[in-house]
């Protein structure tokens, strides 16, 4: 079932841009697998999905909101998080307000299918997939420390990936240093 599996090895590897102590929230989470991942991690993390029995099964990570944010209201208008996960959603008309959740220093974690993995499995549907450049283009307002669009193999999946800051003020001045994980 989706969700159960272990957390994403994406958001694993960018977990370290999330300021200690830093609030998470997971878009369409799930089982919240990530959820789990980041308050095993000493985060506050809150969740949102549509699913009542993933929602039900994600809450005991943390505060978890039932929302069908695709037909409904944004249920955290006015809110910024520290960081913001997404993993294999995409619902293009909320792209700008998931990039503006992310608080001043905090960082939008975002891997989910891209172009040509209807050459491998599902999802097939355009509407799901997104075009080369496209994740890059929602983020360009953020500083990019990660991006990848490509193929993977376990299982076969066409991805986009990005880990991308949103500079505090004070630090337009001084090279950003984000330590690149070997």
């Amino acid at each position: 079932m989706h969700g159960t599996e272990s957390p994403s090895s994406w958001v694993q590897r960018w977990s370290h841009l999330v300021p200690v102590g830093g609030t998470v929230l997971d878009v369409a989470c799930g089982q919240g697998r990530h959820l789990r991942w980041f308050a095993g991690h000493g985060h506050p993390v809150t969740g949102v999905d549509r699913d009542p029995s993933a929602v039900a099964a994600a809450a005991g990570a943390g505060w978890v909101v039932q929302a069908d944010i695709e037909n409904g209201p944004w249920p955290f208008e006015g809110q910024r998080f520290d960081a913001v996960v997404v993993t294999n959603y995409l619902w293009r008309a909320l792209l700008p307000v998931i990039v503006d959740s992310v608080a001043e220093g905090g960082v939008l974690i975002y891997e989910t299918f891209a172009t040509g993995n209807e050459s491998v499995g599902r999802p097939s549907r355009p509407d799901f997939l997104l075009q080369p450049g496209e994740l890059l283009q929602a983020c360009a307002g953020l500083h990019v420390v990660a991006y990848e669009n490509g193929f993977c193999d376990h299982p076969e999946r066409f991805v986009q990936r990005i880990a991308a800051l949103r500079k505090r003020p004070s630090d337009a001045a001084a090279p950003a240093r984000h330590l690149l994980p070997d």
